[in-house]
C-alpha cells in the first residue's frame, strides 16, 4: 500500500553540504602549506561526502509527487512541496498527481438492440495511489486508455440508443442525461481503482447512430414528428368544430339536422386539418 512519508529539509542538507566543500577546502590547503600529505585522504572523504549529500537533494513542484525505491524495495511516497533529502542510493521516480483530460476516440459499437451506433466520452482522472500506479501497471496512460474504451463499449452494449416502441421507462442512451453519464463513471471506477487512478468526471462527449442506419433512423424520427403534430392538429380541429357547432345551436342562428351536421363537420375538418389553404365555394341557392 502507499506510503507517505516526510524527508528531511533540503535546506539544512544544502548547509551541511556547503560546510563540508569548504572543511574539505581548508584542509586541503591547510595539508599543503604544512607539509602534510596524509590529510589528503581526508580531503577526499569530505569532499565526496558533499557530493553525496548533494545528489540525495530533490525537488517536488506542487500537484506532484516522489516514489522512492531502495534496491528494488519500495520505501514510501513523498507528496508534500518543496526542497527535500533523502538517501542519494534511492531512485526517486516522478509522478504528476495534476488531473488528466482523455478524449476517446468515437467508437463504433452495437447497442442493446443490435443497432451500430458511434459513441465516444471524454474523462477527467488523476493518480490517487501512487504505489498501484507505479508498481501494479505496465504503462499507466495506456492502461487508462484501454480501459476506458472498453468500459464505453460495455456501456453501449447495456442500452439501447433510444426507444423506439415510445411506450417504455427504460434507460436509453440518448435520454438518459445524467444517470447515464453517472453509470459511466462508476465502472470507470471499478476499473481503474485497481491502479490507484480516481475518476472525477466521465461524460458521453458523441452520440450518433452509425452512418448505415442514419439516414432510416431520421425518417423514422421525422415520421413520429409528423403523427405527433398531425394528432395535435386534430385534436384541435375537434374541439374547433365542436364549440362551432354548440355556438350556432345557442344562438339559433341556423338550424341543422344531422346530415347537415355531418356535413359540416366534414367541410370543417378537411378545411382545419388540410396542408392547403381551402378554396371557398359560395353557394348562391337554397340550403335544401
Amino acid at each position: 500500500m502507499e506510503r507517505n512519508i516526510k524527508p528531511t529539509s533540503g535546506y539544512t542538507a544544502i548547509a551541511v553540504g556547503v560546510i563540508l566543500l569548504v572543511l574539505s577546502g581548508y584542509t586541503a590547503y591547510w595539508a599543503v602549506t604544512n607539509d602534510k600529505p596524509g590529510f589528503i585522504f581526508i580531503v577526499i572523504l569530505l569532499f565526496l561526502t558533499a557530493l553525496f549529500i548533494f545528489k540525495g537533494i530533490l525537488i517536488v513542484h506542487p500537484n506532484h509527487s516522489r516514489v522512492l525505491n531502495f534496491f528494488g524495495k519500495y520505501v514510501g511516497t513523498i507528496k508534500d512541496n518543496g526542497l527535500f533529502f533523502v538517501n542519494p542510493l534511492y531512485t526517486a521516480a516522478k509522478m504528476s498527481l495534476r488531473s488528466e483530460n482523455l478524449q476517446g476516440q468515437t467508437l463504433k459499437v452495437n447497442d442493446k438492440m443490435g443497432n451500430p451506433i458511434e459513441i465516444g466520452a471524454v474523462i477527467v482522472w488523476k493518480i490517487g495511489d501512487t504505489y498501484k500506479a507505479a508498481y501494479d501497471v505496465e504503462r499507466i496512460y495506456d492502461y487508462v486508455r484501454a480501459q476506458s474504451e472498453a468500459a464505453v463499449r460495455h456501456l453501449a452494449v447495456s442500452f439501447a440508443y433510444d426507444d423506439l416502441e415510445d411506450d417504455t421507462a427504460e434507460i436509453t442512451l440518448r435520454n438518459g442525461g445524467e444517470e447515464v453519464n453517472h453509470i459511466l463513471e462508476k465502472e470507470l471506477t471499478d476499473r481503474l481503482s485497481k491502479a490507484g487512478i480516481i475518476v472525477q468526471e466521465a461524460r458521453i462527449s458523441h452520440l450518433a447512430y452509425a452512418a448505415e442506419i442514419a439516414g432510416a433512423m431520421l425518417q423514422r424520427q421525422q415520421a413520429a414528428a409528423i403523427v405527433a403534430a398531425r394528432a395535435k392538429i386534430v385534436d384541435g380541429a375537434v374541439g374547433m368544430v365542436d364549440m362551432a357547432l354548440k355556438k350556432l345551436s345557442q344562438e339559433n342562428i341556423v338550424e341543422l339536422d344531422d346530415e347537415r351536421k355531418a356535413a359540416m363537420v366534414s367541410n370543417l375538418m378537411v378545411v382545419l386539418c388540410g396542408e392547403k389553404a381551402a378554396q371557398p365555394i359560395i353557394n348562391t341557392g337554397t340550403l335544401y
